[in-house]
């Protein structure tokens, strides 16, 4: 049987590719889906995309994972740095947790040094670009082999 994955993201990711392109690139978040539904089919599994600017609706979507997805692929953005709800979110979901974000967060301002999600995740990978996204899915999938 194919095992569900979901890929979280959170606030602004929707304006990807309009919103500081200099930093995040011109990719849009269209492409990150379709990114990630060829990764993850090449990868024997099936990516299930989300997108919220609203931290409860990402704790809802981390709540629906529980009983659907093997594994969470999850750029929370800005509430990275913000959210013990999403920590908490994640921390009642049994699978691995891969936390990704676009821009390197340890290069710019200090705020952004210290993640909640972090505390949770399996691996960290940042300042990849969008290709973090299929870097995360390719450990996800490493993780779900083991």
């Amino acid at each position: 049987m194919t095992k569900i994955v979901h890929v979280l993201n959170g606030p602004n990711l929707n304006l990807l590719g309009k919103r500081q392109p200099e930093l995040y690139g011109h990719e849009t978040l269209g492409d990150v889906e379709k990114l990630c539904a060829e990764t993850a089919r090449s990868l024997g599994l099936v990516s299930q995309f989300r997108q919220s600017n609203l931290e409860g609706e990402i704790v809802e979507q981390i709540h629906a994972a529980r009983d659907t997805a093997a594994g969470i692929v999850i750029n929370p953005a800005a509430y990275t740095h913000t959210s013990v709800a999403i920590l908490d979110a994640l921390n009642a979901f049994d699978g691995p947790v891969i936390e990704v974000h676009i821009s390197n967060v340890h290069k710019r301002e200090s705020f952004r040094h210290h993640s909640y999600v972090s505390l949770r995740a399996d691996a960290v990978i940042a300042g990849c670009g969008v290709q973090g996204y299929a870097l995360g899915l390719q450990r996800l999938a490493t993780l779900l082999q083991a």
